[in-house]
């Protein structure tokens, strides 16, 4: 049988008569007048087929039938009221999943610590990080992949929109013990005749725009392309080669005790942005969280370059 008339008030009604034993004590909780009370609960029982209550002068009790039908109904209003709270909490960015692309190094560094920050005020939100090559990060925005993708500056078109962040200088990565690491000033023609490791074509495409509009003599190209920025690391830790990247990897090549170094004449600048899409809306926790992030990460780019100036060679 079909109980399509049945409301979620005739629950509420039916289960504090049976908490109370009054229709008059129920009426006052749930702040309707006794008539209204009784009037939802006989369109209750005439929807379901059977009485609730056997009534005495004194006190309402639970009918054999209705003592059977309690549990359905306790069910069906905790439900309810669960989902009542988990649409408060969306609506107040307060709980849902949110899922951010972003490649390894800021996946790895920056972002972690961003959601255990914003976990710490938004507990029912979920970030779940997803990695992302730098070349997908528009594409997995569009195909709705992601909810936001975080990463460095990329064409995007008309269905993804671009917020930046913090801009970030390229800077070169070398051992301590390199040639390169005591210089004071570092140009760009010094790294002419010294191996350069790129990483990912992404990186070799950047290098070469960047120095498209230097000298013939203080141009470079990278004698090697590896598919991981660690790979680069792990090679120029080693004294083999020195690899260029954004100062803001910083906190992973300190890990490989490398040294960085500013290279100017010119000084050239990446953008790290965010990303999301024009064609579809937020759901209100990923809005939230694209809210958070922005100045989240231009806060923990300026941290992270503070801490770095003591730290060059």
């Amino acid at each position: 049988m079909p109980l399509t008339r049945i409301t979620i008030r005739q629950f509420e009604a039916f289960l504090a008569i049976v908490d109370l034993h009054s229709i008059g004590a129920a009426a006052e909780r749930l702040g309707l007048t006794s008539s209204a009370v009784s009037q939802l609960l006989a369109d209750l029982e005439t929807e379901l087929g059977f009485r609730l209550f056997d009534r005495t002068t004194r006190r309402v009790d639970l009918s054999s039938a209705g003592q059977d039908f309690l549990s359905s109904a306790e069910s069906v209003l905790r439900y309810v009221r669960a989902a009542a709270q988990s649409a408060d909490d969306i609506r107040n960015r307060a709980a849902g999943i949110v899922r951010v692309g972003a490649p390894l190094v800021l996946a790895a560094t920056a972002l972690p610590a961003a959601i255990a920050e914003y976990a710490r005020d938004k507990p029912k939100v979920v970030v779940r990080l997803c990695d992302t090559i730098v070349e997908q990060l528009v594409e997995r925005v569009e195909n709705g992949d992601v909810d936001l993708a975080i990463g460095p500056n990329r064409q995007t078109g008309a269905r993804v929109r671009s917020d930046p962040a913090f801009a970030s200088p390229w800077v070169m990565w070398c051992a301590p013990t390199h040639p390169l690491a005591g210089k004071r000033r570092l140009l760009w023609q010094h790294l002419r005749d010294v191996p350069v490791i790129a990483t990912g074509r992404d990186h070799e495409r950047a290098v070469e725009q960047m120095l498209a509009d230097l000298p013939a003599d203080a141009r470079i190209i990278p004698v090697e392309v590896v598919d991981n920025v660690t790979t680069a690391f792990g090679i120029a830790s080693q004294g083999l080669a020195i690899t260029l990247s954004p100062a803001y990897v910083a906190p992973l090549a300190r890990l490989f005790g490398l040294v960085m170094k500013r290279i100017v004449d010119p000084e050239t600048i990446r953008e790290v942005c965010v990303y999301r899409s024009t064609e579809r809306a937020l759901s209100p926790p990923a809005d939230g969280f694209a809210e958070f992030i922005v100045p989240w990460l231009e806060r923990w780019d300026r941290e992270t370059q503070a801490t770095g100036r003591g730290k060059r060679g």
